[in-house]
C-alpha cells in the first residue's frame, strides 16, 4: 500500500511503486481532470501540484510522492471560483479544452511564487504546456486578469 495526500484527502492505494501518479490519480482514485497527454513529459496535459510545484505526473512514479500533497485540477477550487479559472472564462480561452487543466496548474505555481508576473516570466513558466488550439495569447492574458484580481 502507498499512502498519498491529494486535494487535501488520504488515500491507500494498492499499486506498483513504479505506476506514474497521473494513472493512480486518473484510474485509481478516479479524478479524470488531469489529461493524458503524451506520456513523456512534454506536453504538460497532465500537470498536477505536488507541494506546491508544478510536475509532469505521467513522468512521476508513485513511490517517489511520499508525504508531499498533491494538487489536481480537481483541488484547485471546489467551486471553479480560483481566479485563474475565473479569468481563463473571461479571456475565452479553452477551445477544444483538454490542455486547460494543464495549464491552469502552472499558471498558478506560476502565481504563488510570482504575483505580477512580466509576459516573459509568463512565457517561461508556460513553456512546457502545449496548446494545439493555439490559444497562448488569451493564456498570457488570462493570468495578468488573474494577476490583477
Amino acid at each position: 500500500m502507498i499512502s498519498l495526500t491529494i486535494n487535501g484527502k488520504q488515500y491507500d492505494v494498492d499499486v506498483s511503486a513504479d505506476t506514474p501518479l497521473l494513472w493512480v490519480i486518473r484510474d485509481t482514485i478516479g479524478l479524470t481532470g488531469t489529461k493524458f497527454g503524451c506520456g513523456l513529459q512534454q506536453c504538460g496535459a497532465c500537470t498536477v501540484h505536488l507541494d506546491g510545484v508544478a510536475v509532469r505526473s505521467c513522468g512521476v512514479p508513485v513511490s517517489s510522492v511520499g508525504a508531499k500533497k498533491v494538487t489536481t485540477i480537481e483541488g484547485l477550487s471546489a467551486a471553479s471560483s480560483h481566479p485563474l479559472q475565473l479569468a481563463w472564462i473571461a479571456e475565452q480561452v479553452p477551445q477544444c479544452g483538454y490542455c486547460q487543466s494543464g495549464q491552469l496548474m502552472s499558471a498558478a505555481a506560476l502565481l504563488a511564487k510570482k504575483t505580477k508576473p512580466t509576459d516573459a516570466d509568463i512565457d517561461a513558466a508556460m513553456s512546457g504546456n502545449i496548446c494545439r488550439c493555439g490559444t497562448y495569447q488569451r493564456i498570457r492574458r488570462a493570468i495578468h486578469r488573474a494577476a490583477g484580481a
